[in-house]
């Protein structure tokens, strides 16, 4: 949880240091041609900024209201991507490769979490449990996680996979569907 502006800088930084670098040249390209990857990058941006304001708000109005001026312009990009994540559900090192993803806002995932798109991370409609994600998790293309599972430290899902039961052996690959760990 974000709770003060140098953790702020770190979030973002995380969040920003899996891509590569951008000169002067490179932003006005990517601006111009309206890159992808540089609108999710903006995405992040946003979802750190509401967390930062409504995390240290405290009944600041100014910060409460600018929590809300954060929240809408990520959910107004969300709508364009295709992406939904609530604050608080992610640590720092972020890292979005593509669109479709939607994530329940009491999902709770760990640092360096990968999401390579179409993504659906959420309870599984009888329970309002949801998943709990460790570090380092790696989520493939297609992949969906539901229901009250815990996913252990640096696993990688599977493209297409469906988790519905936890993976408690770190490390591990899961693909399938219902997904199995693989040697």
């Amino acid at each position: 949880m974000i709770e003060s502006r140098e953790e702020l800088k770190e979030y973002i930084f995380a969040d920003n240091a899996g891509q590569q670098r951008q000169n002067l040249k490179w932003k006005l390209i990517s601006r111009y041609a309206r890159y992808p990857q540089q609108r999710i990058r903006k995405f992040k941006y946003y979802l750190r900024m509401q967390e930062y304001y409504i995390n240290t708000a405290r009944g600041n109005k100014f910060k409460g209201l600018m929590g809300l001026y954060y929240e809408r312009k990520k959910n107004r990009l969300g709508e364009r991507l295709g992406i939904e994540i609530g604050p608080n559900c992610f640590g720092k090192g972020l890292q979005i490769y593509h669109s479709g993803i939607i994530v329940n806002t009491a999902v709770r995932a760990g640092e360096n979490c990968r999401l390579h798109g179409g993504n659906c991370i959420g309870n599984n409609g009888k329970t309002e449990a949801v998943p709990r994600l460790g570090d380092n998790v790696d989520i493939g293309y297609g992949a969906v996680l539901i229901g009250d599972i815990r996913i252990a430290d640096g696993c990688v899902i599977g493209a297409n996979a469906v988790v519905n039961k936890t993976v408690e052996k770190k490390g591990s690959t899961v693909v399938g569907i219902p997904a199995k760990a693989v040697k």
